[in-house]
C-alpha cells in the first residue's frame, strides 16, 4: 500500500471513529447519510479519472450550452473580461506540442487564462460539473459537461470541429493540454518519494526555507489579468448576488456601505 493510500485509510477510520462517537453521545440528532446522499456529493474526478461519469458530448451542442448558460458571465467564445477572466487564449500550437505554455518560461505571456495555468482536463470536468453555471451550480448533466469541455478544447484548437469528447478518449485530449508539465508535485502537499528520486511527490517534507526565492527576487509583481474598471458594474453590484446555496458572495462593485451578513 503506498503512502498515499495509508494517509487516506486513516482519514477514512478516523472519519468512521468520530461519526460512530457522535451518534453514541447525542441520541436523536443527525441520522447517517444514506449511500444515494453519499453518492450525490461523492463527484469528485481526479486526476487518473477516477470518479469520471460515462458520457460523451460534441463541439457543436457546446456551443450552443454554452451561449444559453455561460456566455452571460464568460462571453461569446469565452474571451471575455467583463465578469470572469478569459478561459481561452495565450496558448499556441507550440504549447500543445511541448505541454508547457512557453509564455510563462518567457515570461512574456499576454494574459493568463484557464487554458494557460490548468495542466489536467480533468480539473475542468470536475469544476464545471461541480460549480457552474454560477447561478445553477451541479445542474448540468455529464452529457452537457462534456460538450461544453469539447467546446473549450476546440475554441483553444486542441480538438477539431466535429470533435466529440468522452469518458473514453478525454485521456488522449489530456495529452495535448498546452500546460500538461506545468503543475510541480515538488513540494511538502504531495506524498510519495521525492521526484529527484524516482518518485512523483517531495516525500511529504514541507518548504520551510524557501531559499530558492530569497534571491533575485522581482521588484515588482504586474497581476496578469485584472477586472476593467468600465466592467465591474455591467451586472450590477456583484455582492449582493449571491449563489443559491452557500454564504459566497461577489466582490462589492458599487460604490456605497459594505453588505453586512450575519454570517
Amino acid at each position: 500500500m503506498s503512502r498515499f493510500s495509508k494517509s487516506i485509510l486513516v482519514l477514512a477510520t478516523a472519519a468512521i471513529a468520530s461519526s460512530a462517537f457522535a451518534f453514541d453521545s447525542y441520541k436523536g440528532i443527525g441520522r447517517q447519510a444514506t449511500p444515494a446522499e453519499v453518492k450525490a456529493w461523492d463527484i469528485d474526478v481526479r486526476p487518473d479519472f477516477k470518479g469520471l461519469p460515462k458520457g460523451s458530448g460534441n463541439v457543436q451542442v457546446g456551443n450552443d450550452l454554452f451561449e444559453e448558460k455561460c456566455a452571460s458571465c464568460h462571453g461569446s467564445f469565452g474571451e471575455s473580461n467583463e465578469v470572469f477572466t478569459p478561459l481561452i487564449g495565450g496558448t499556441t500550437k507550440d504549447d500543445i506540442k511541448n505541454g508547457r505554455v512557453g509564455g510563462f518560461l518567457t515570461d512574456s505571456i499576454p494574459q493568463r487564462t484557464t487554458f494557460t495555468k490548468v495542466s489536467t482536463i480533468s480539473t475542468l470536468w470536475d469544476y464545471i460539473y461541480r460549480a457552474m453555471p454560477w447561478t445553477e451550480p451541479k445542474s448540468l448533466k455529464p452529457d452537457e459537461v462534456y460538450a461544453i469541455l469539447a467546446y473549450f478544447l476546440n475554441l483553444a484548437e486542441i480538438v477539431p470541429d466535429n470533435f466529440v469528447l468522452s469518458d473514453q478518449n478525454i485521456a488522449e485530449v489530456q495529452k495535448l493540454m498546452p500546460n500538461r508539465y506545468g503543475m510541480t508535485t515538488d513540494h511538502g502537499m504531495w506524498p510519495g518519494a521525492p521526484a529527484a528520486k524516482g518518485g512523483i511527490g517531495n516525500g511529504g517534507k514541507p518548504d520551510v526555507t524557501n531559499v530558492a526565492c530569497m534571491k533575485n527576487c522581482k521588484k515588482e509583481v504586474k497581476v496578469g489579468s485584472v477586472l476593467p474598471g468600465y466592467a465591474r458594474t455591467a451586472h450590477g453590484n456583484l455582492e449582493e448576488q449571491n449563489r443559491t446555496f452557500g454564504p459566497v458572495r461577489g466582490v462589492r462593485t458599487v460604490d456605497g456601505p459594505a453588505h453586512k451578513s450575519g454570517h
